[in-house]
């Protein structure tokens, strides 16, 4: 799951909104300096990237890739399913999308100061450039991928991910809608523990 997808699987909280997307900025963090809630709301993203990455629908969308790109399919689903979340907001969620993007863009600027310095300039960017809205067309979400790519420090064939992607779109998306539901109710679940 991408930046969507952790966000709205927070608890409300800006700790928790924090934590839920402090995963992908870790590195270099003294996690023991941050307010338990935070810590609360980062082991429920690595509890949701385990989910994830460990379920069969997902393992199975995995192989729809290339063999030289598969490396590279965890990623490419994270953000394909933050495309297909927004393109079915309304399935899961009853607040329409366009408000519930906004209110979350608030609560990630009212929330920069629990935020370590590059989590919160790539949350800058997110607000400032609108990345949500880039993730709902495909064009501008195979950007998105290439961007991703053109910053991994090794030589890779990440890039122009998107040529496997759209003749599986269909496919993907029903895997998708097959296992939100039930990442939503595992979080959930998960949720009372951390309470």
């Amino acid at each position: 799951m991408n930046y969507l997808a952790h966000a709205v699987l927070a608890q409300p909280s800006a700790y928790s909104l924090v934590g839920n997307l402090l995963g992908d900025f870790c590195k270099g963090v003294d996690l023991s300096t941050l307010p338990d809630e935070v810590l609360a709301g980062l082991v429920n993203h690595r509890a949701v990237d385990r989910y994830t990455d460990g379920h069969p629908l997902v393992q199975h969308a995995r192989q729809q890739f290339s063999a030289k790109r598969r490396r590279f399919a965890g990623v490419a689903l994270d953000v394909l399913f933050d495309h297909f979340l927004i393109h079915h907001w309304q399935a899961f969620y009853p607040e329409p999308f366009l408000p519930a993007k906004q209110r979350l863009y608030g609560e990630l600027a009212k929330a920069e100061s629990l935020m370590p310095a590059r989590m919160r300039q790539t949350m800058q960017k997110v607000r400032q450039q609108d990345w949500l809205s880039a993730y709902q067309h495909l064009p501008s979400l195979a950007l998105a991928l290439d961007n991703i790519a053109a910053r991994i420090r090794f030589s890779n064939e990440f890039g122009g991910i998107i040529e496997e992607i759209a003749p599986n779109y269909s496919e993907l998306e029903q895997v998708f809608l097959q296992f939100y539901p039930q990442l939503q109710s595992y979080n959930a679940a998960l949720a009372l523990q951390l309470d």
